[in-house]
């Protein structure tokens, strides 16, 4: 009787886990992941001195890594190793792809296949809503025909986007006289931090150096602007840059959102830092204007700071956690509660202001459950962030804006702190990097995982109106 080889049952196993939940199938990976890093960066040879890293470092750095956080119980310019510092590389790349693209891309491979639900599951990470029983537009994102061109273009534009930043930072680099072997391998990890909204950087200075450079801002500004659109943004782009009519509105309001938080944040810092002289106090109009735009295009998600955060004003730091919150588009680097959610939200808004009962958008009726689904997204994230900066403050007794501050960094995995991350004790770094698991790994996600079946309710209530507000 013949045999089925391990490898083959194995491949069948994982297969059929895919197929009957491919979002507890994410988390499995997301998490695999993680525990694998762990390991790694606690090795001798991952840290400079050839000694073990202890383990609530190791973990907290595996989990900041692989959900492409920022956030660092250790100096990561001169705690790890070469090999560590590969490590941190390789892990920021893997974590960018996104849990969902990634298990998809797993399962594809293991399965030599993308049966319907891997093609599901892909395609939810462009479109949550396909996560829930019922019917779905098919213009709103990516089509479950197109899920291996999108695999694709993952791939490329990750390659091509971090080559092209790597690019424009390099020659700056040896102009300023960096030697080339640092300054190519530098350049190389600072497009990829950039791209995947990481933040980490190589020197132990940060960005000190540069503050003033405005080419080496903009390359980086560039590269997160570009990982915080989302990949069907990119998908968009690539089909047809030139013709924008033919955008879907997940696109059109994702950039339209976007750019509109972009500005709005840049206007604030100005308005409330202009006079901090440990800020922005000191630079005239140009400058002032440059380093608020960069300070808002780092706090969706980016993670690098020519400043000291813990020199803003309270406002300042209460204008960077709202805008940390939201994060940046939808199966993008970026983290948050994601532009188009708050987008549908006031939709929602303006359509009840209005006395109407849809909520429309560039010509295009949106459903009322995605009104449900913002709901959802934005009170799971609330609570993450409560639970979490209750703890921390229980833990540390901190005060209440700086916990606020980098927890929710933690969980829009932002990276940017004001220096409490690095003081806190190991039970603290534990909360702190649940915190970024749930962040990255999304609310939505998880809460479809934790459901084991889904059903429709053959039959409706009574209705019954509550008092409202």
């Amino acid at each position: 009787m013949h045999q089925t080889p391990w490898y083959l049952r194995i491949r069948d196993i994982i297969d059929g886990l895919v197929r009957s939940s491919p979002s507890r199938f994410a988390i499995l990976v997301f998490a695999s992941l993680i525990l694998l890093f762990t390991l790694l960066f606690s090795l001798p040879i991952a840290s400079a001195t050839g000694t073990m890293t202890a383990l609530h470092d190791a973990v907290f750095t595996a989990v900041s890594v692989i959900c492409v956080t920022g956030l660092s119980t250790v100096d990561m310019a001169t705690h790890w190793s070469p090999f560590g510092n590969a490590l941190v590389y390789i892990g920021v790349n893997i974590g960018g792809v996104g849990v969902l693209t990634l298990a998809s891309i797993m399962g594809m491979v293991i399965s030599r296949r993308l049966g319907l639900r891997a093609k599901l599951l892909a395609a939810s990470d462009t479109n949550p809503s396909r996560i829930h029983v019922g019917p779905v537009n098919e213009g709103q994102a990516v089509r479950l025909g197109e899920v291996g061109n999108l695999l694709l273009t993952v791939a490329i534009s990750a390659l091509v986007i971090e080559g092209v930043i790597a690019a424009l930072l390099f020659p700056r680099m040896l102009i300023d006289g960096v030697a080339f072997g640092e300054a190519l391998w530098q350049s190389l990890y600072y497009s990829a931090m950039a791209f995947t909204n990481t933040g980490f950087s190589p020197n132990p200075a940060g960005l000190a150096p540069f503050a003033n450079d405005y080419w080496f801002l903009g390359a980086l500004m560039l590269g997160v602007f570009l990982g915080s659109l989302g990949f069907p943004v990119i998908y968009a782009f690539a089909r047809g840059w030139r013709k924008p009519r033919r955008w879907s509105v997940h696109v059109k309001m994702t950039l339209m959102t976007t750019i509109i938080l972009m500005f709005a944040g840049m206007l604030l810092y100005i308005i409330l830092e202009f006079d901090n002289p440990e800020t922005f106090g000191g630079l005239g109009a140009g400058d002032t204007m440059f380093q608020s735009l960069f300070m808002s295009v780092m706090t969706r998600s980016g993670g690098f700071a020519t400043i000291d955060i813990n020199e803003l004003h309270g406002s300042s730091l209460l204008v960077s956690g709202m805008l940390m919150f939201i994060g940046g588009g939808s199966a993008s680097t970026a983290g948050g509660i994601k532009v188009t959610t708050l987008a549908v939200l006031f939709l929602a808004a303006f359509a009840e202001a209005r006395g109407r009962e849809s909520m429309e958008a560039f010509g295009r009726r949106i459903p009322r459950d995605m009104l449900r689904l913002a709901v959802a997204v934005v009170l799971w994230g609330a609570t993450t962030v409560a639970v979490s900066s209750i703890l921390i403050l229980q833990i540390t007794k901190a005060p209440l804006d700086m916990v606020l501050f980098d927890v929710i960094s933690a969980f829009a995995t932002c990276g940017l702190s004001t220096g409490l991350t690095q003081e806190l004790p190991p039970e603290g770094v534990y909360v702190l990097a649940a915190t970024m698991f749930m962040g990255r790994v999304g609310t939505v996600t998880l809460a479809a995982a934790l459901a084991a079946n889904q059903s429709r309710q053959l039959f409706k209530r009574p209705e019954e109106r509550p008092i409202v507000g």
